[in-house]
């Protein structure tokens, strides 16, 4: 029989995420995540395997949530675009006023590792994915409450707001003036015809 955890497995991986969101993985030692997570690498082993597992399942975890999220807020508004501006606003916001800026773990998990890693590199593309849904099915309801252009490329103009985000998102680590990035999703969300 084995012992049963002395810890809450959802509150450890939230502290995992949040530190590797904070350094990338390849920054985070297992020291580092044993005195964040308050457990021991036995522990660490026994519930998620090694570093990049636990890796992983921080990364899941977060796109799980950021999707969700990203979804709810999208639905809040009963105009498609406001509900885009106001999203890419905020976007733009949170940035500014975090510091330092995290940016969004799975695009980080994206520079960092895709390049290198298969799995890194397949879990962030379906992650872009996932999320190109959730903009087209935004867009298909402006369709057919008549806000948008029934011409309008649904799929198409998903994808380009994703590329978009993420290329918003890496910029953002430079810190441009709020002028050039306020302009550019002026610009932008003109394809919301």
């Amino acid at each position: 029989m084995g012992r049963t955890r002395e810890f809450d497995e959802e509150k450890v991986l939230d502290a995992a995420m949040q530190l590797f969101w904070e350094k990338g993985y390849e920054a985070t030692s297992l020291s580092d995540l044993t005195s964040r997570m308050g457990i021991q690498r036995p522990s660490i082993y026994s519930a998620f395997g090694g570093k990049k597992e636990l890796f992983e399942a921080a990364l899941r975890k977060y796109t799980m949530s950021h999707a969700s999220d990203i979804r709810t807020r999208l639905q809040n508004f009963p105009s498609v675009k406001e509900a885009f501006c106001t999203f890419f606003e905020e976007v733009v916001a949170e940035e500014y006023t975090e510091s330092p800026s995290r940016g969004c773990f799975c695009i980080n998990t994206m520079v960092e590792l895709a390049p290198h890693d298969e799995k890194f590199e397949i879990l962030t593309r379906e992650h872009q994915m996932y999320l190109s849904i959730i903009f087209q099915e935004t867009i298909e309801r402006g369709i057919q409450s008549g806000e948008l252009e029934t011409d309008v490329n649904a799929k198409a103009l998903a994808q380009a707001l994703i590329v978009s985000l993420i290329g918003l998102t890496v910029i953002m680590k430079s810190r441009p003036k709020r002028s050039f990035v306020d302009n550019a999703i002026k610009e932008l969300l003109t394809l919301l015809k």
